[in-house]
């Protein structure tokens, strides 16, 4: 809770009981996917010396039963798109988790989740090929069958050549995956690669489902078809997982190195 892109400023924390058997949480976790009905949570505290070490050094994963007391689940949030995934608010108050429900090792929290989250941004990438491509192709599919001025869309070089431009946009964000999956299963370190991936599929997605909705017109605007749901769901890959200015962060820092911006 309170962190949002800026993992390290969570606030919600777990008090170890003095036989070690148990942890105290207190705090919440906003925008929590399918919390409605999930049975377990995994979730980042603070547990090892806060405000006495670095932010980086002091967070444990931790799973927390949703049935445990103490915990209580807002409604679902109404959303713009990922409409058939719902997302809410939890809030922790005392509740009583077992020490044993750590995954790996205390206060190594920070650094597990930022290896999760190549694998998310990945993932996040790689999830937008197939969706961009059915856009791609219903979008042609569509102008080759409306007729406006006495003939297809699909005659107009403006149209032709943009979603041409388009296809060869989504190519070589495919080949990029590739290359960021191959590079992960040998076992290399992808933050770079995998936080351009995520980046180019973010603003890719805006910028298929928008030009395509434009071609559909009033259809497109329509909650029935395709490439409006399209426009709605994929608006979010800028933002989950990590914000596009987030991964321009990383991609500079490996990039160039870190700046002194005292």
């Amino acid at each position: 809770m309170g962190a949002g892109s800026d993992v390290s400023a969570t606030v919600t924390t777990a008090v170890l009981d003095r036989d070690g058997a148990y942890y105290t949480v207190n705090g919440g976790k906003m925008w929590t996917t399918n919390g409605t009905q999930a049975d377990w949570m995994c979730t980042l505290v603070n547990t090892e010396g806060a405000g006495q070490v670095a932010p980086h050094a002091n967070k444990t994963l931790l799973v927390v039963p949703m049935d445990a007391a103490g915990v209580s689940v807002a409604p679902r949030l109404d959303k713009l798109g990922m409409r058939s995934s719902d997302t809410t608010q939890v809030t922790l108050e005392d509740v009583r988790v077992p020490a044993a429900n750590v995954i790996g090792e205390p206060g190594r929290g920070f650094a597990y989740q930022m290896l999760q989250f190549q694998e998310e941004r990945l993932f996040a990438a790689a999830n937008v090929l197939l969706p961009l491509r059915r856009c791609l192709g219903d979008t042609a599919a569509y102008c080759r069958e409306r007729r406006a001025f006495g003939k297809p869309l699909l005659a107009n070089q403006t149209v032709r050549f943009r979603l041409a431009e388009l296809e060869t946009e989504l190519e070589l964000l495919r080949s990029l995956v590739w290359r960021a999956a191959d590079a992960m299963e040998a076992g290399e370190d992808v933050t770079k690669l995998a936080s351009m991936a995520k980046l180019k599929a973010g603003r890719l997605s805006r910028e298929v489902t928008d030009s395509c909705l434009q071609y559909w017109g009033g259809m497109g605007f329509m909650s029935e078809t395709e490439v409006s749901r399209a426009y709605r769901d994929l608006r979010l890959i800028s933002i989950g997982g990590g914000a596009d200015e987030v991964m321009l962060e990383i991609i500079s820092k490996l990039t160039h190195g870190k700046v002194d911006d005292r």
